[in-house]
């Protein structure tokens, strides 16, 4: 038996109850891990919201970072080999805010030990979304890129995949996260009035491409005044207004999106076990106080990643 959290019915952290389950043993390609610690995503509270009826009760989150519990017959976890007591990470899996969890093992690595649980668990649903946008707009050390939102979880891993690459980047956040924008290797810039007037002076030249993390109509209005080539627009969060204005919408259920971000995923944690990637986290919450997190999360300004520790 385990503790799990689940959405009986549509709605966010309201609706969330804490159950007992039982924990499925790993069959052949499977893998069991106890959990150390569950990431937190704003995607975890956003799919409960509007699922087909038949979804629910649903399971919550989908990575995990803990230790191999059990391992089933003739099964290599994706970084290779495979044992328990290993420690792990997963992603991506379903109903990760849970105590124990038996996954497949293709989604299963080996964990940096110079990586936190918490970190870890928060690593790589930010870190694969980061990489893709970064594909779609073919964004290079040749180019000035701004960052609508920079100062998230998905904008400070962007900041940090393409601060190898020697581009500029422009990040728009509040003043509180002008910090963070800076510390990541971005250059700040309040959003609010008058922002596009502010980059066009700060960048004389151009913007070449615009990777929007917020979703407002502000972020993608401004992006598309100052970015000519519409195929160099991306965002993660306006899909509506990418299907309209036309330009490209990102998400990890596309097929050739999760291909990708399936593909990527231990190159990222090589970058986070060189200290090239790393992972801020906020806060960490026991895993029986779930619902109070996902509140903090909901409010969107958890002022970095979270964390269930069971």
């Amino acid at each position: 038996m385990t503790k799990q959290w689940v959405a009986p019915r549509p709605g966010g952290s309201e609706v969330l109850e804490y159950i007992d389950t039982d924990v499925r043993p790993p069959g052949p390609g499977e893998v069991t891990i106890a959990v150390r610690a569950a990431g937190m995503n704003p995607a975890d509270t956003k799919h409960t919201r509007a699922a087909q009826a038949d979804a629910y009760p649903m399971s919550i989150g989908y990575e995990i970072a803990g230790v191999i519990s059990a391992i089933g017959p003739d099964t290599q976890i994706a970084s290779g080999g495979g044992a328990v007591g290993d420690e792990v990470l997963a992603f991506r899996v379903p109903g990760g805010w849970t105590e124990e969890l038996t996954v497949p093992a293709a989604d299963v690595f080996a964990k940096p030990a110079s990586l936190g649980f918490p970190e870890a668990a928060n690593l790589l649903l930010a870190g694969t979304t980061a990489a893709d946008v970064i594909r779609v707009t073919r964004a290079s050390g040749r180019d000035t890129v701004l960052l609508h939102g920079a100062s998230g979880a998905v904008g400070v891993s962007v900041l940090q995949q393409l601060r190898p690459l020697g581009a500029r980047v422009i990040g728009t956040a509040s003043e509180r996260g002008a910090d963070t924008v800076r510390r990541y290797g971005g250059e700040w810039i309040a959003y609010g009035d008058g922002l596009e007037a502010r980059l066009r002076d700060l960048a004389p030249h151009g913007i070449d491409v615009a990777i929007d993390a917020v979703g407002t109509d502000e972020a993608v209005d401004v992006s598309l005044a100052l970015v000519a080539d519409r195929d160099r627009i991306v965002t993660i969060a306006g899909p509506g207004r990418a299907a309209a204005d036309g330009f490209a919408a990102v998400g990890g259920v596309q097929p050739e999106s999760k291909a990708f971000r399936d593909s990527v995923r231990q190159r990222l944690i090589d970058l986070a076990a060189a200290g090239q990637l790393e992972v801020p986290v906020a806060r960490t919450f026991p895993l029986a106080d779930a619902r109070d997190a996902a509140e903090l999360l909901e409010s969107g300004h958890p002022g970095g990643k979270l964390a269930l520790i069971p």
